[in-house]
């Protein structure tokens, strides 16, 4: 696997549902490649056989995560689900945290598979709020990272249920706990410059880069170019200065 090295500047998580996306996206910057299946849930995993492509193309030379599904935070569900996820040869491996209350058992779980080298990354998500006091203990289990998403994709995006100055206390907590942060949830190109202020170590990226936005659509190299072009273009912005523009 690939020796992931802390980003200097924040990173662009672009969501593939095949390995002609994957492709597509790897030619245009992304710098980290995650495999799922939108059209399974927020975090629907994307069928073994076309993960072991993406893999056997891309692994080694790109970072890949790949989320284990919109699975019940069962300890006895999310073990083999790792074990499984993390076999298959990706850099990071995403579960989704579907309630509001940590469960010791499941944690006890994710610090096994953490303990055996798994770099694991925990999915919060806005309807919940921000959950910053989750981050000591996500982090204490030796987790790799977290990730703040939207888990209802018809009900708006990240900075419509969150404030920034939720996200940016969130990007904070985390990064005192020494955990990789990410935000994403259905986040548009209009959001890439107040995200940026916040300096998130990655956003992720999945409607944005789709035919008519729609993240269950295929993507679209236009599209994905826009948003990579944002990020680049505007990567020093701060709060206080304006924006400039992709060409």
């Amino acid at each position: 696997m690939n020796a992931i090295m802390p980003p200097v500047t924040p990173q662009f998580l672009a969501s593939v549902s095949s390995l002609a996306e994957a492709r597509l996206v790897a030619a245009h910057g992304a710098d980290i490649i995650d495999l799922k299946d939108p059209a399974r849930g927020a975090l629907g995993a994307l069928a073994a056989a076309e993960r072991a492509r993406i893999v056997t193309a891309l692994g080694g030379r790109h970072t890949l995560s790949a989320t284990i599904g919109d699975r019940p935070l069962a300890a006895d569900v999310i073990a083999p689900a790792i074990t499984a996820t993390a076999a298959a040869g990706v850099d990071i491996v995403k579960i989704g945290w579907f309630g509001r209350q940590l469960d010791s058992a499941v944690l006890a779980c994710l610090a096994r598979a953490a303990g055996q080298g798994v770099r694991v990354v925990v999915v919060l998500f806005a309807e919940y709020g921000a959950q910053l006091d989750h981050l000591p203990s996500l982090a204490d289990a030796g987790l790799y990272g977290v990730m703040l998403d939207t888990m209802d994709k018809q009900s708006g995006a990240l900075r419509d249920k969150l404030g920034d100055d939720e996200l940016a206390a969130f990007v904070a907590r985390s990064r005192d706990a020494g955990l990789y942060c990410g935000l994403a949830g259905s986040l548009k190109q209009a959001d890439i410059v107040p995200l940026l202020s916040l300096q998130p170590d990655y956003m992720g990226f999945r409607g944005a880069l789709c035919r008519d936005s729609q993240r269950i659509a295929t993507l679209d190299k236009a599209a994905v170019e826009a948003v990579r072009c944002a990020i680049k273009t505007n990567i020093h912005t701060l709060a206080d200065r304006p924006s400039v523009a992709c060409v």
